[in-house]
């Protein structure tokens, strides 16, 4: 080997692994791998010159010199091919190992140069990743924001930034080595994509869509395919006691090309501050446009009590399971965060949260559930107005408990221009327009939900729900059956299904499409029962509700054994049902003034009263589906 040849600093780290290049040794998450001599000096003189192309004449004559080699080329093939089975890389699809044809080779990623037995701490101070020809280039991405023209000189190498304007942020790897430590580096991937949402100009896809991503084998290029988005962030968290380091790389997507890393650190206090750091050189980088207010929101960012931080992010991990279980597994764990930091609002949204849907879901009656979740709204809003979460919250209970549908709609508007990519508040808005009647908007509100979680469950099968209160039933169908081939054993979805086959009265098929959810809403299979004239076996079941319902009140809905007795015929039933729903807050009474199951009472003044109780506006007439409306000629998901 040219004696010439050292590299710079005794270990390098990149992603999982750490080279040595003294003792020239190569190790992923701690663990020895087997790498040949030639290999581990080949990938030492890359570690050197991160992000710079090493030639592969650079590369004969730093690592043979002058050594007589009869075929160098077919040695040096051998040798990358062997580092890159080591990191587990792609010469097609590569994450650290990039081929130039007939140039060379070059190291791409976040690399960090540890120089100490801290391993990156420095200190305190924040390391930062040599992915640039020079180090200012990265200083600058940090530190001078705005000093964009020198630092696309340096960094891209005059090279013309793709137009991004859309991203999605990657399940980011845990890399502390503890199987329990996946909520915190799945919490820290969910904050972050709240960061980057509160910039309008920037579609963000939420957390439950590139959850779906986690631990893939799929490219970058499709994974952009089917999010349908420019750019991808990726990198990983490691936690170690009160510290915390992230590493993140964002990526041109559709070819796969490296445009900036960095490397950040500190105290979980300080994670918040951290986090709007990340976000902003991100923003910065692919230049979108950030306006004033978006900027102040970004910096906004204070300390965070560790142990209130983390039994938060637990609450939201086990909330995103919308299972009975792992609301109220959350709900425990964000009532730890309120006594860990009574000032926490993200914490009070968590709560109001968890409440609601229990409610919304029929897990518990809303009459229970719902103050506790408008006390809890109320408080967040009160510690923070600029949560959208919070205004989110409140939206929700304000339509399904106070009845303020007006209002209501003005929290999600809120929600909305705090963080214009919170789907939530998207979808949320999109049920409450629905359920006043107005489904064009709903079905606009809803598409721009899905651009924003595509591989959402919940969403998607709302947006079955949303066309099916709209009398489209046909296109119900349709995306049902297009949600189906996303998420197979959704039983939202076949719930959705079967309202729409009985209103076109097809009960074979809504008996069909009810079989593997019997215990969903066995409500329904009373009314399909009904319908394929075997009203015996719709009584039976009914009958079996009532008995349920003098036993319990969680997990039943008295709104849908309303409509069940409609399609019986029996009035009477239905509207005693009604009333149980309208007493127990239900929170399927919110579909009242536009579920087409309930039509055949719409002439009854008892239906009427119930409207006005609902603080719906009363109907004298029938109602009649509104026209086919979508944001494009078909629905965008599919294309």
């Amino acid at each position: 080997m040219n004696s010439s040849f050292a590299c710079r600093t005794s270990v390098i780290r990149f992603g999982v692994f750490e080279l040595d290049c003294r003792a020239g040794e190569l190790r992923k998450s701690g663990v020895l791998l087997h790498l040949p001599p030639q290999p581990v000096k080949i990938l030492s003189l890359l570690a050197s010159q991160p992000g710079q192309v090493v030639t592969r004449e650079d590369i004969r004559k730093q690592i043979w010199g002058d050594e007589t080699f009869v075929d160098f080329e077919r040695g040096l093939n051998q040798c990358v091919s062997q580092i890159r089975t080591a990191l587990g890389d792609d010469a097609d699809t590569p994450r650290y190992i990039e081929t130039l044809p007939r140039r060379g080779y070059r190291l791409i990623g976040p690399v960090e140069a540890v120089t100490g037995p801290q391993a990156g701490r420095r200190n305190g101070v924040r390391t930062f990743v040599f992915s640039a020809p020079v180090v200012v280039a990265a200083l600058g991405a940090l530190l001078a924001l705005n000093v964009g023209g020198f630092r696309d000189r340096l960094l891209h190498q005059g090279a013309a930034l793709p137009k991004i304007e859309s991203i999605a942020v990657l399940p980011l790897e845990n890399l502390s080595r503890d199987p329990d430590q996946e909520y915190f580096a799945d919490g820290i991937t969910e904050e972050l994509i709240t960061d980057l949402g509160k910039i309008s100009a920037l579609r963000v896809i939420s957390r439950t869509s590139v959850m779906h991503y986690k631990g893939t084998r799929k490219t970058l290029p499709e994974i952009a395919r089917e999010l349908n988005v420019d750019a991808v962030v990726e990198g990983t968290v490691q936690r170690s006691g009160n510290r915390v380091r992230i590493t993140a790389s964002l990526l041109y997507a559709p070819t796969d090309r490296h445009l900036w890393a960095n490397s950040y650190e500190s105290e979980m206090q300080d994670i918040l501050v951290m986090r709007g750091e990340v976000a902003q050189a991100i923003a910065n980088e692919i230049r979108i446009k950030v306006t004033p207010q978006e900027r102040t929101r970004l910096a906004r960012a204070h300390q965070v009590n560790p142990d209130a931080y983390e039994c938060y992010l637990k609450g939201r991990y086990e909330w995103n399971k919308r299972t009975k279980q792992g609301l109220n597994k959350g709900l425990e764990y964000f009532q730890q965060a309120i006594r860990a930091d009574p000032g926490y609002a993200l914490a009070y949204s968590g709560v109001a949260d968890t409440y609601s849907v229990l409610g919304d879901d029929a897990f518990q009656p809303g009459v229970e559930v719902y103050p506790k979740a408008k006390a809890a709204a109320l408080k967040a809003l009160d510690l923070d107005e600029s949560l959208a979460e919070a205004h989110t919250s409140m939206g929700i209970l304000l339509f399904q408990y106070d009845r303020e549908h007006e209002a209501a709609l003005k929290e999600y508007e809120a929600a909305i221009e705090l963080d214009p990519n919170y789907a939530n508040a998207h979808h949320w808005y999109a049920m409450s327009l629905a359920c006043m009647g107005r489904s064009q908007e709903a079905i606009r509100e809803v598409e721009l939900a899905r651009k924003l979680d595509p591989l959402s469950p919940r969403i998607n099968a709302n947006v079955v729900l949303v066309l099916y209160l709209g009398y489209q039933y046909d296109r119900a169908i349709a995306e049902a059956s297009r949600a189906l081939e996303l998420e197979p054993d959704n039983p939202s979805v076949y719930h959705y299904l079967s309202l729409a086959y009985l209103q076109k009265r097809m009960p074979g098929e809504a008996l069909e499409s009810l079989e593997g959810t019997p215990d969903l809403a066995p409500q329904l299979l009373a009314r399909a029962y009904t319908l394929n004239g075997n009203r015996k076996e719709a009584l039976k079941i009914l009958g079996k509700l009532t008995q349920k319902w003098q036993s319990t009140r969680e997990d039943f809905s008295p709104y849908f054994t309303a409509t069940a007795y409609v399609s019986l015929g029996d009035r009477d039933q239905a509207f005693a049902w009604l009333e149980k729903g309208l007493a127990e807050y239900n929170g399927q009474m919110s579909l009242l003034k536009v579920d087409p199951a309930l039509d055949p009472l719409r002439s009854d003044p008892r239906f009427q009263e119930l409207l006005r109780r609902m603080n719906f506006p009363q109907e004298r007439v029938a109602r009649t589906p509104d026209s086919e409306v979508w944001l494009s000629d078909s629905p965008p998901h599919w294309k």
